[in-house]
């Protein structure tokens, strides 16, 4: 490996570290917001030196594990309330995705939830009907290279927690949206296969 390859390399690993830094103190969900904040703050100008997605997400177990003693409690807490939250759902096969589903959570995670109903409004009336307040707003997901959707989103919370739920199509379900750490779709896991994660089956 020539000095420039292994200058280059020093750089990513520096600018992963500080992301994964950003990403812990401020919740950014971005991966690449929080990769371009870190270099500038770093003076970096190189883009060829911005790290992956990958590399992100390895710093940031990293730093998770090292300054995060809490982590594996609140992931605990968070799975459970992911499964509660699916339970009360059920009729919208709900899937977990994100950081509660990898294990990768800041201290500012919210629960990421996929639900398909035959239309979107019907998750917002049966919010309405529980008596629970939420907010409607977007979210802009990748399908593939070149195509990007929006999806409407709903938020509450659930005993202090943030519910993020985004909404699909019944027919959606087969296909979900590609993950933004390594390209591939998107990991959903069912009820059934979180309460296996938990320990609660």
């Amino acid at each position: 490996m020539s000095r420039q390859n292994i200058r280059d390399q020093q750089l990513r690993l520096q600018i992963a570290d500080h992301a994964a830094k950003i990403i812990h103190e401020s919740g950014i969900r971005d991966f690449q917001m929080a990769k371009q904040k870190a270099a500038a703050a770093l003076g970096i100008a190189d883009v060829h030196c911005l790290p992956n997605n990958r590399e992100l997400e390895q710093a940031l177990q990293a730093y998770l594990r090292l300054f995060d003693a809490d982590q594996a409690q609140r992931l605990a807490t968070l799975r459970q309330a992911a499964i509660d939250a699916m339970e009360f759902l059920t009729e919208f096969k709900p899937r977990l995705v994100g950081a509660v589903l990898s294990g990768t959570i800041t201290r500012h995670s919210i629960i990421e939830l996929h639900l398909f109903c035959d239309f979107t409004e019907q998750v917002g009336l049966f919010l309405q009907h529980k008596g629970i307040p939420f907010d409607v707003k977007e979210r802009r997901l990748r399908l593939n290279l070149n195509d990007y959707q929006r999806y409407p989103t709903i938020r509450f919370i659930a005993n202090e927690i943030p519910v993020e739920l985004v909404l699909f199509t019944q027919d959606e379900i087969r296909q979900a949206p590609l993950s933004q750490i390594d390209g591939k779709p998107m990991h959903r896991a069912t009820l059934t296969e979180v309460k296996k994660l938990s320990g609660t089956t």
